[in-house]
């Protein structure tokens, strides 16, 4: 409990220190990036009140020329509408404005410096609609941006009075580009627009923001825009983005980021800066993105909560320090007693280890002992189990013996008859043929005596095709009795396995006269010796083996054969021929030479039985792996 306290405390110090962090530096950085805003603001407002203030006194001195007063008198006289134009024609070339003109009473252009047909403000256009018309008539000076009627260029419209006595006779008025305030956005370093009166943006630096209402006009006001036709009847669209104003006239919009390159939905938001310019009646508004404020301050509360992190660590350790050192002298203390304890703990277990020792070694004899006596066992039962097999070879050995001995019978009797004639010739022939019956016989015993020697294992290299060559003559006469054909692709002095050759000769009977019991009810008999080379594995496990099949036609084994192929005392022959072992201890005498025995259904029918043997020595490993059986 008190660890789980002091891991809260902890993480709620490292939290408030990140919230604390973050937010004494996002206050800091509205308040430099709101100052920098203001500064770049006012130097922008005072930019655009130069453009635009600086022509407005000129309408007022159109009224000094004596020609613009006549022609107001005489608006028929060709010669004064000339020399009117002219005159506003040098005029607004001198000032760079973008027209002047002159209107009556009625709002009818009477002169101007454009006289083309596709300008607004050319002789003869009626303006009488026009708000700053209107105000100028009334004895006030107009100000107001619109978009011309035919030339739909937009423009800062300012208009003034003329006087004639008391009585207002007409209206000059000129028109002021606005072109320079596009060039000037640069200077604020963040989008911004102007706003007239009526809340329509006018100019920006976002083109899609020109013509957009910043608030929800009245119906009222729509109905005298179009009478105005202040923006040409273009269509106004919503701003995209809702703005009011505090009383400091900004305000942080916390969902919204104008920024260009800097819109993320979901960011820090956007402050909005305002300046109504002076004397126009317009609003400046800048857009400064807090998206940068707002990473700077997470980056400031992540340093505070590293800093108050590395703090809450250093504590710990202090603490965890004065803990070790009192935990080390408790230690010391109880290191002490211990060790009393232990020397008199020595004594007695040496005693009980002396006994130990001398258990071990004695069952380390009894274990030697059984070892000895299992590895006899073993060598007792392949050596009965080739006895066993002999057994059963009996009758066809006896049947291969009986035949010479019989004829050694009769030719040794027409011996002595035919040395009784003295007939010397016919005599010598007889013991030629005994001789070569007794050679004859020997050939049939000699391999008998070695496959039935009772000796030790010794790996040497073993001619596989001798192996199969002495296992198919001892089975030749059931081979010859059962009517089955051999087929012996086993090429003498060709392959060579690492192993016994009298136990490689035991396995291959057993697995031979598997085959030819298996083949007893088939209607084909045909037994296929093969032996073939293996490479060695590729990770260097195991080096290149010779693989010996035996294959038969027989029925093959069924898939609970092959799970119970090599368990001992399980058999398929019928009772009495067979104890189930011989698989198992050929199986036993393969491994005992790293190798292996697997069985296998064939797809044209009957069983594979494989040997698999090295082709040089090896190394000694553990436990072989057990046989890989397959199932039809």
């Amino acid at each position: 409990m008190r660890r789980f306290v002091i891991t809260a405390l902890a993480v709620l110090m490292i939290a408030a220190s990140a919230w604390l962090g973050f937010n004494i530096s996002e206050q800091r950085g509205i308040a430099t990036a709101r100052a920098e805003s203001n500064h770049r603001l006012d130097l922008f407002a005072s930019a655009v009140d130069g453009i635009v203030k600086r022509l407005e006194p000129m309408p007022a001195t159109i009224q000094l020329n004596q020609d613009v007063l006549a022609l107001l008198r005489e608006p028929a006289d060709a010669k004064r509408v000339s020399a009117v134009n002219d005159y506003l024609r040098r005029l607004n070339a001198h000032v760079g404005s973008m027209s002047a003109f002159v209107l009556n009473d009625r709002g009818v252009v009477l002169a101007s410096s454009r006289t083309g047909p596709e300008d607004d403000s050319s002789v003869g256009e009626d303006l009488s609609f026009r708000p700053y018309f209107l105000e100028a008539l009334s004895g006030r000076v107009g100000r107001h941006f619109a978009i011309g009627i035919k030339s739909n260029e937009p423009g800062y419209y300012v208009s003034h009075p003329i006087h004639e006595g008391s009585r207002v006779v007409g209206v000059a008025a000129i028109k002021i580009s606005l072109e320079p305030i596009n060039l000037t956005w640069e200077m604020l370093g963040a989008p911004g627009l102007l706003a007239d009166s009526n809340q329509i943006v006018i100019m920006a630096s976002d083109p899609a923001w020109r013509y957009n209402a910043l608030s929800e006009m009245p119906i009222e006001r729509r109905v005298h825009l179009q009478l105005t036709r202040m923006y040409n009847n273009l269509r106004v669209s919503r701003f995209p983005v809702s703005v009011e104003f505090d009383d400091d006239e900004n305000m942080r919009m916390l969902e919204h980021s104008l920024a260009p390159r800097r819109h993320t939905a979901g960011g820090a938001g956007t402050m909005v800066l305002s300046r109504t310019l002076d004397g126009i009646d317009w609003r400046l508004m800048l857009f400064v993105d807090m998206n940068p404020v707002r990473e700077a301050a997470i980056g400031s509360g992540f340093m505070a909560a590293v800093a108050a992190g590395f703090v809450v660590l250093l504590m710990l350790h202090l603490a965890q320090r004065r803990r070790i050192q009192r935990q080390r002298r408790d230690a010391e203390q109880l290191l002490g007693r211990v060790n009393n304890e232990l020397e008199a703990m020595v004594a007695d277990r040496t005693s009980d280890l002396t006994d130990a020792n001398e258990r071990l070694r004695t069952e380390a004899a009894e274990r030697e002992l059984v070892e000895r006596n299992l590895r006899a066992t073993q060598s007792e039962l392949i050596h009965a189990a080739k006895m066993a097999m002999l057994g059963q070879l009996a009758t066809g050995i006896t049947h291969e013996l009986t035949q010479p001995l019989g004829a050694i019978r009769t030719l040794s009797g027409n011996a002595v008859e035919f040395q009784r004639r003295g007939d010397a010739q016919a005599l010598s022939g007889n013991l030629k043929i005994i001789a070569r019956l007794a050679d004859q016989m020997g050939g049939i015993i000699q391999p008998l005596k070695g496959f039935a020697r009772k000796s030790q294992p010794i790996p040497v290299r073993a001619d596989v095709a001798q192996a199969v060559l002495n296992a198919l003559f001892l089975y030749e006469l059931p081979l010859r009795k059962q009517q089955v054909s051999v087929t012996n692709r086993c090429t003498a002095d060709r392959l060579s396995a690492w192993c016994d050759p009298n136990r490689l000769e035991q396995v291959l009977i057993n697995l031979i006269g598997n085959a030819i019991d298996a083949m007893g009810a088939a209607p084909i008999r045909m037994l296929t010796l093969d032996a073939t080379t293996e490479p060695a594995s590729g990770d260097g496990l195991r080096g290149a083996r010779v693989r010996i099949d035996v294959l038969d036609t027989g029925p093959g084994l069924s898939q609970t054969v092959c799970e119970r192929l090599f368990e001992p005392f399980f058999t398929t022959k019928a009772s009495g021929k067979g104890l189930g072992l011989g698989l198992l201890i050929s199986r036993d005498i393969v491994r005992e030479f790293h190798g292996d025995i697997e069985a296998a259904n064939r797809p044209e029918g009957g069983a594979c039985f494989s040997i698999r043997l090295p082709m040089g020595p090896t190394v000694a490993l553990s436990e072989p792996a057990a046989p890989v059986l397959h199932g039809a």
